[in-house]
């Protein structure tokens, strides 16, 4: 027994004696190991902290202010009262929800999210492959493509407003000079212009579309720098090889290029969705949000200024924002995983 506890003694409380010795050396290194370690970790924070610090300040805060307003009846002439803890009440999503035209205004957000993200893209994709083999005056070009894109949205607004007018706009007169159009079209405040197709009495949302065309217009230059920027990196050799083989250019883009291209498309897909459905400034610019073109975010503006119903105007914002997230998601879900494998 007085054995068993000894060696019981030595296994809790004394080294193994089988194992080597570790060294005065060994131990300080270890220990300047952790201290390095240490000061590695606090650096770290150091340099971190002041974009955590602007995070928390500059979205944290504003979201979890915006929320616990969507929860509380708050006006303008209220607004100093109120704090972040307050009577909550469901009541501003319910105005929201059963408001008269909600619905029009959402449906009219995702069909302008929709063809507009649709519209950019497909053009920045025309536009990639246009200027994808080298040719005198290519870099001008390209440079002079990214002018919608970095002008200011005042500008471009007014600019396309002036061309559209229906008494003094150049598109106008070149339709009613040159194409023989019956009449001027009011291309910013037409809710609905009947047209002929093909005997066909057809009513078209010009407004709404003209708008999408401004959308489309605006944003293609950013897809153009993404997919022309991917077009560099595919290897020539796979489309030389294509060539030799007999491929039409057809093929070749159907086959080589497009599954390269895939995985940039759908993350220009999500970006753009994102934008364009939260965007504001251009059709509140052109149009005001009348003649059809009322989207979400133009009704939140309106609840917030003419109204002064800042409550509500936070609730319609927080459920935009929640449907943005259930079909950014679906999306991903269901397309993501194939455009990645792709």
């Amino acid at each position: 027994m007085s054995r068993v506890a000894e060696g019981a003694g030595i296994g809790a409380g004394r080294p193994d004696p089988g194992s080597p010795p570790r060294s005065p050396a060994t131990t300080g290194r270890a220990r300047r190991s952790s201290r390095h370690s240490r000061d590695q970790n606090r650096a770290g924070l150091l340099l971190i902290s002041p974009t955590f610090i602007i995070i928390l300040v500059a979205v944290v805060l504003p979201i979890i202010w915006a929320i616990s307003l969507a929860f509380q009846d708050v006006r303008l002439i209220n607004i100093r009262g109120t704090g972040i803890i307050g009577e909550y009440t469901l009541d501003n999503f319910v105005d929201v929800l059963t408001s008269p035209g909600f619905f029009t205004a959402l449906w009219t957000t995702i069909v302008y999210s929709v063809c507009g993200t649709a519209l950019a893209i497909g053009v920045g994709l025309v536009a990639a492959l246009a200027l994808r083999r080298p040719f005198r005056g290519r870099g001008l070009i390209r440079a002079s493509l990214l002018l919608p894109y970095v002008a200011p949205v005042v500008a471009a607004t007014f600019v396309w407003s002036t061309m559209l007018n229906p008494q003094f706009g150049i598109v106008n007169w070149f339709g009613t000079t040159v194409l023989g159009w019956e009449e001027p079209i009011a291309f910013l405040s037409d809710r609905a212009l009947p047209v002929s197709i093909f005997g066909w009495q057809v009513e078209l949302p010009m407004a709404l579309i003209t708008v999408i065309l401004f959308e489309g217009w605006r944003s293609f230059p950013f897809a153009f720098l993404f997919l022309t920027a991917r077009l560099e990196a595919v290897p020539g050799v796979l489309d030389e090889a294509a060539m030799v083989d007999g491929a039409t250019p057809t093929q070749r883009f159907r086959h080589i290029l497009l599954p390269q291209l895939l995985p940039t498309i759908a993350v220009l897909c999500v970006l753009r969705f994102i934008w364009t459905f939260n965007n504001f400034d251009d059709i509140y610019l052109l149009t005001g949000g009348g003649a059809g073109t009322e989207v979400v975010s133009v009704r939140v503006f309106d609840l917030l200024t003419a109204r002064g119903d800042i409550g509500g105007a936070a609730a319609q914002a927080l459920v935009l924002a929640a449907i943005l997230a259930v079909l950014v998601g679906v999306y991903l879900k269901f397309f993501g995983r194939q455009e990645e494998q792709a």
